[in-house]
């Protein structure tokens, strides 16, 4: 796969947390996953793999992200050709970027942005011609992408003029409610949009986990010192989710398919 390839997918998932040994902690018990650790020289960075490959990465929630009112989550990351040109024709747009980007020795680029509605969002151009290839698709992968806004018609118009995102099947979920799927040209879903409840507090990105059983990884979550959100059920196409908050207060998913 060439770099231009990637332009417009998830290529990343990473875990901003106060507290990594928590963190590893109760994600290696709920998902399976094992771990490895790296030394991007930016601080202590940890893998979450599954069968030996790079699925997630894990990491302390920065000082200055704290500052500005940051609390542990998991931040998404599309692939860019160009993190710095990307940035900049998403502050045309409406966008901020409140980092400056910087350089992963022999990794890539990295970016930030915040959407127009607040959702923090990262970029990332790979280094080399080769982007990082992760574990092939099922158990421990991501499964879905899910953008919780305010306004999901003007989000996904920013986003296709970012990245090429179309609007595919809108879902209908009741009282007005639309679910609209997006995706790239090649007609591949890659998540959903839609307006976020009042109780929400802010607009935010959210990445589906695949587990092999939704039920069983769910009673696990509070002796793990986590709390669900939303009771295990059945989503169109036949899987299962399961929505939940983690020890340190970031909001994770988990789905299961029948394959």
């Amino acid at each position: 796969m060439d770099i231009a390839a990637i332009h417009g997918r998830f290529v990343w998932h990473e875990l901003e947390t106060d507290d990594m040994d928590a963190g590893t902690a109760f994600y290696t018990a709920l998902v399976g996953w094992g771990t490895a650790t790296e030394d991007p020289g930016s601080g202590p960075y940890r893998m979450f793999t599954q069968d030996g490959v790079a699925a997630a990465g894990l990491m302390d929630l920065p000082d200055e992200a704290k500052q500005m009112g940051a609390v542990p989550c998991w931040l998404l990351y599309v692939g860019v050709e160009d993190v710095d040109a990307t940035i900049a024709q998403a502050e045309a747009l409406g966008a901020t970027s409140p980092i400056e980007s910087f350089d992963v020795p022999t990794v890539g680029r990295i970016g930030l942005i915040l959407n127009p509605q607040g959702a923090a969002l990262g970029l990332f151009a790979p280094a080399g011609d080769d982007p990082p290839v992760g574990p092939p698709p099922g158990v421990g992968t991501p499964s879905w992408h899910e953008l919780a806004t305010t306004d999901y018609e003007a989000a996904l118009r920013f986003y296709g003029q970012l990245f090429g995102w179309s609007a595919t099947e809108a879902m209908d979920m009741g009282g007005g409610a639309i679910y609209q799927l997006f995706g790239l040209d090649d007609g591949e879903p890659l998540g959903g949009i839609f307006n976020k409840p009042p109780e929400m507090p802010v607009s935010a990105w959210n990445v589906y986990w695949e587990v092999a059983d939704v039920d069983a990884a769910a009673a696990r979550i509070p002796g793990l010192g986590g709390r669900i959100l939303t009771e295990p059920m059945e989503v169109p196409g036949g899987g299962r989710i399961v929505q939940g908050v983690d020890a340190q207060g970031a909001m994770f998913s988990l789905s299961s398919h029948q394959v």
